[in-house]
């Protein structure tokens, strides 16, 4: 206000001087015409600039500390920059500008600074080289988002300017974010990133630490590339923590933003709060937005800027190549202490480390899924259970996965699976790694070399209907977590190299989703390489060849199933966990899959589930099939199912798998 009552001083000269020389000055509709005589004292001079002293031009930024210094430095204005800036904002905080202004510019309508008044009152004039570069779009004023020239289709002295709302309330003291920002953007609370702090590893700490160290020193770029979701945010957030700076984030994953508008907005809030910025994850075609942030930063850089997503950095990205590319570390965090903390006494009634033990969360997305996990059960009006944090935690995964392949709740329990010991032993063990690969390969240290990640795959083989689908369900139920059914339709493509991208797409959000991926008929992707004989030999080795290279750095739970195991490379054998068999059920399990199958459906009292058993050789599925037939057959009738309706349905399955159908009558 001191710097606009010194503004006004210099109007009132301005305004004395031309209407001492103006002949029109006391006619009451100057302004709203223009008289032949204005018109001639234009022709005979260009106005009446007031005298102007070298040392005070401009005037001074103010106090070191104030406001307006502050922003002076942070986007590298010069003295007439924050002259003109002040001239422009001037009607915004005092009305009695818009009056004088409207008398400067000869027009009552015109009540905002134009390029040419702004000059005046500086002693400057249009035609002064150095004085019109101020206003190009690439001069810190209008580059950084602090000045907007109006009126494109005037002359440049003519045209009006304005300074942003979010510009005038932060130097009139208010910080509150711009309105016209995206709705991912937020600043960071000082207690959330010292919570993001205090819960990363000690080696995760120490990169953020050396990187902060760095940018302490001067602004930068830096791209981190998670290989696990959210050690790229986290890494990122403790980075500017410790070079002393707040944190504005903008997540990527959230909102449809254009790059080009929300970029340079994003910058300027980060010049006016002086805050660095935490951006991701980077979209799947991330150019427009590193050209933008870098375009927005400018020659300068003086806003510090961490980009995170998987895909590692492109050169073609960045115009100028002036990025640090790194990898984020391992945001290696004690997830079953952070869990203790979030629930405490109250999950005494069930087993919490193994309910958690399946998912693969950072300390980000096990706050979301603990608060999920309360207010589910308030919601249901209960104490806290197992169930109610497994719902939490499955929030957090990517949905992004249902893109590529079918997604299946489980609704099935070890119950309705009938298996000899042996293969029921195996599918325990596939849990028990599931549940303590973490701690098995990450804290005691069995993990290999070789960029091999943390996953766990297992393959069932055995013939069609044994029970091989099923089981992944059952597995998928009892980790907690979903099962996702990848189509081969919406995989395996006619064209070179357009299957593995497909493929890729899969794994990726695999490794960051909680969930069980099952490879259905697997023989057909993950089948033997041949003999290249023809091209086509070539290709499709490439594929088997990208399929091995893939499995060993996958970090997430993966099922193939197959009625060929014969037809599976040997090469992929050795990279599996486990090896299911899934063996034909003899006669004592076919008599438990005749029961399970019917056990919610109506049926007389001398049904003969033992003769369906010793007499027709079924798997599971088969069985459910003829029970389905009988059931439709029965409510058909209006009766319940009896032996002949199983009879039928069984030799309808017989028929479909050409066999021979046993002449037998009961």
């Amino acid at each position: 206000m001191e710097r606009l009552a010194l503004l006004r001083e210099r109007v009132r000269i301005l305004v004395g001087t031309r209407s001492a020389e103006d002949p029109t000055a006391e006619d009451p509709l100057r302004g709203l015409y223009l008289s032949a005589e204005h018109i001639g004292r234009l022709l005979e001079g260009d106005g009446a600039r007031p005298p102007v002293r070298p040392d005070d031009a401009y005037g001074r930024c103010g106090e070191p500390h104030g406001r307006l210094s502050l922003l002076a430095r942070r986007f590298g204005l010069t003295d007439l920059d924050v002259h003109i800036l002040l001239s422009a904002l001037a009607p915004d905080v005092d009305r009695g500008f818009e009056s004088l202004y409207g008398y400067l510019n000869d027009d009552v309508g015109r009540r905002r600074a134009t390029v040419a008044l702004a000059l005046d009152l500086a002693g400057l004039a249009p035609h002064q080289a150095h004085a019109r570069a101020r206003f190009h779009p690439r001069a810190p004023l209008r580059s950084g988002g602090l000045l907007v020239v109006d009126d494109e289709d005037r002359p440049l002295p003519g045209r009006a300017l304005r300074v942003p709302e979010r510009v005038i309330t932060h130097l009139l003291g208010e910080d509150t974010l711009d309105g016209g920002l995206p709705g991912s953007v937020r600043p960071l609370p000082v207690g959330e990133a010292a919570g993001i702090v205090g819960r990363i590893g000690p080696e995760a700490g120490l990169f953020a630490g050396r990187l902060g160290k760095l940018l302490a020193g001067g602004p930068a770029v830096v791209h981190l590339r998670e290989h696990r979701q959210g050690s790229g945010y986290a890494a990122g957030v403790t980075t500017l923590h410790a070079a002393g700076l707040s944190v504005l984030c903008c997540d990527l994953a959230y909102g449809d933003q254009q790059a080009a508008a929300a970029v340079p907005a994003l910058i300027r809030e980060a010049r006016l709060l002086g805050a660095g910025v935490v951006l991701g994850p980077l979209p799947e075609k991330p150019e427009a937005w590193v050209r933008a942030l870098e375009e927005g930063i400018g020659a300068g850089r003086d806003v510090s800027v961490v980009i995170f997503g998987s895909a590692p950095f492109d050169p073609c990205w960045s115009p100028t190549g002036d990025i640090l590319c790194l990898d984020a570390p391992h945001d290696d965090i004690d997830a079953e202490l952070l869990w203790q903390s979030h629930f405490g006494d109250a999950a005494t009634g069930f087993d919490l480390p193994a309910t958690v033990a399946p998912y693969r969360l950072t300390a980000r997305q096990i706050d979301g899924a603990a608060k999920a996990a309360w207010s589910l059960a308030a919601l249901d009006g209960g104490t806290l259970g197992a169930t109610h944090v497994q719902r939490g935690a499955r929030q957090q995964s990517a949905p992004t996965l249902d893109r590529h392949a079918r997604r299946v709740s489980p609704a099935v329990a070890w119950p309705d699976l009938v298996l000899p010991a042996e293969p029921r032993g195996q599918l325990e063990e596939l849990l028990t790694r599931a549940r303590h690969r973490e701690r098995v390969l990450g804290q005691w240290g069995l993990r290999t070399g070789g960029g091999r990640g943390r996953g766990v795959v297992a393959l069932f083989a055995g013939e069609s209907g044994t029970g091989k689908t099923l089981a992944a369900e059952v597995v998928a139920g009892e980790l907690g977590i979903d099962l996702y059914i990848v189509e081969l339709s919406a995989v395996v493509d006619k064209y070179i190299g357009e299957t593995e991208k497909s493929l890729e797409r899969i794994f990726a959000e695999a490794d960051r989703t909680n969930a069980v991926l099952l490879f259905d008929e697997a023989d057909a992707i993950f089948g033997k390489r041949s003999e290249v004989r023809d091209s086509h030999d070539r290709y499709a080795n490439l594929e088997s060849a990208y399929l091995l290279q893939r499995l060993e750095s996958f970090d997430g739970i993966a099922v193939l199933t197959t009625n060929l195991r014969a037809n599976i490379d040997e090469a992929f054998t050795r990279r599996l966990d486990l090896l299911i068999d899934f063996p034909f059920p003899d006669q004592a399990q076919r008599l438990a899959l005749w029961r399970h199958s019917l056990a919610g459906v109506p049926c007389a009292d001398d049904i003969d589930l033992a003769s369906c058993a010793r007499d027709f050789e079924l798997a599971g599925g088969s069985i459910r099939s003829a029970v389905v037939t009988a059931a439709y057959v029965a409510v058909g009738r209006g009766t319940p199912v009896t032996t002949d309706d199983l009879l039928a349905g069984a030799r309808r399955e017989y028929r479909k798998a050409g066999r021979l159908v046993p002449d037998i009558t009961w």
